[in-house]
């Protein structure tokens, strides 16, 4: 084994690998749960083995033996309450006891696409998806997990346990979903994805702006999801969001962690790589493709890359595709941010009456305040903004978008504050 980090070479490859060894065992023998258990010991052994005795030459193979071994195990052990599955189970083991060979799994390898449609089925709740995800198919421990979603470990646990409980409980197959359905459970697969990067890009809580181990895990997973779906005009789209919108964190920070907006931002410190891959994957799909609403906020995220400062932003263009995209999602996210692009175009007094006029629509959601106060603050009605901003200040959970706001409230006294300035969480 050579490299200059074995161990982290060994967590990478495991971290790899848990999600297609999990989807052969998944295939072969029943019981969700007890299939991911079995992959989590083999996992283990093999974290705790490979570095000693280096890694197998099929780390996939010697991972499926393990794994087959350790549900047989499991599964011997309940003989006398599961006879019925014991023959079954038999009959798909076969008589060299489901041990795989360097290339065992290749064949299946599609089983993974059937993973996601699993963790995302749509009798789990929202919050089971993700976790049942990231760990399944993300192939990330429960502590990982609870890290990164900065819950207690135990949370994580109950969640994933009650998902694989619901699995058990109401007798879902690991099997694709009939291609009637298919469309809308890869919406909620995409909708999980989604979430994932979005709490890693704008974290809901916590002190730190961004969670990057959950963005680049939201990335790595969508990649994942595009090679299976190669043809998916929503995948490329969610892939091509991430991409556009992740090259702009090395520059939304301060070196002390504060937020900075996006029209103040370095724009030199953009990842230049993800904007170009993410930009060609958009323009590839655009025109082959069925237009969905992740493809349209790839396309408003490009045209902010596109711009080499923040006055020569698009705002006429980027507001035709919230018009665009308010009818793909008539939220009131994606309203209040069509608003802020209103107000850029035509000037914050329209901006400040259309928010009044949807108020009510728009379910009380936190980020009115910040809204108003930007536009306010566009106005010159400072006094007011502050007022704003600080409600913002108080409602937000997150300690960088804290401390952003608080020191809005500072600088909107400052003659040189109105100016076109948008909140990098809005857009």
């Amino acid at each position: 084994m050579t490299g200059p980090d074995p161990q982290r070479r060994i967590e990478d490859l495991l971290r790899e690998l848990a999600s297609p060894v999990l989807a052969v065992i998944a295939r072969r023998y029943r019981g969700f749960d007890v299939c991911e258990d079995a992959v989590q010991e083999a996992l283990l052994a093999a974290a705790l083995q490979w570095p000693v005795d280096g890694i197998p030459d099929s780390p996939q193979g010697w991972l499926i033996t393990a794994a087959s071994r350790r549900w047989i195990e499991t599964w011997r052990s309940e003989s006398a309450r599961r006879r019925r599955e014991d023959r079954a189970a038999a009959e798909r083991i076969g008589p060299d006891g489901g041990a795989g060979g360097a290339n065992d799994g290749s064949p299946e390898a599609d089983d993974s696409l059937t993973l996601f449609f699993l963790c995302c089925h749509p009798a789990l709740t929202p919050v089971s998806q993700v976790a049942l995800t990231l760990r399944a198919v993300g192939g990330l421990t429960t502590s990982e997990i609870a890290k990164a979603l900065l819950v207690p470990e135990s949370t994580v646990a109950q969640r994933i346990s009650r998902a694989k409980a619901r699995i058990r409980a109401s007798g879902i197959r690991f099997a694709m979903p009939d291609p009637d359905e298919q469309p809308a459970r890869l919406a909620v697969v995409l909708r999980v994805l989604y979430l994932v990067f979005n709490e890693g890009y704008t974290a809901s809580t916590g002190e730190r702006l961004h969670r990057i181990e959950l963005s680049t895990e939201a990335i790595r997973l969508t990649r994942q999801l595009r090679t299976r779906l190669p043809h998916e005009g929503e995948v490329a789209g969610l892939l091509a969001l991430m991409l556009l919108t992740d090259a702009r964190r090395p520059a939304r920070t301060t070196t002390a962690g504060s937020l900075v907006p996006l029209t103040e931002q370095d724009r030199t410190r953009w990842d230049r790589a993800a904007l170009t891959e993410g930009t060609a994957l958009l323009t590839a799909t655009l025109p082959h493709s069925t237009m969905g609403q992740y493809q349209v906020q790839a396309a408003i995220a490009a045209v902010h890359g596109e711009a080499t400062d923040a006055r020569s932003t698009d705002w006429a263009q980027i507001l035709g595709l919230y018009d665009i995209l308010v009818t793909f999602v008539p939220g009131p996210v994606v309203a209040l941010n069509r608003i802020v692009a209103l107000a850029m175009v035509f000037g914050p007094g329209i901006g400040l009456e259309a928010l009044q006029q949807a108020e009510s629509g728009l379910g009380g959601l936190e980020r009115i305040a910040s809204v108003r106060a930007h536009l306010l603050d566009l106005a010159g009605r400072a006094t007011e903004a502050r007022e704003q901003y600080s409600l913002a200040a108080r409602s937000t959970l997150n300690l960088a978008e804290r401390q952003y706001l608080l020191a809005r409230i500072a600088r909107s006294a400052d003659a040189d504050s109105p100016g076109h300035r948008t909140p990098d969480h809005l857009l």
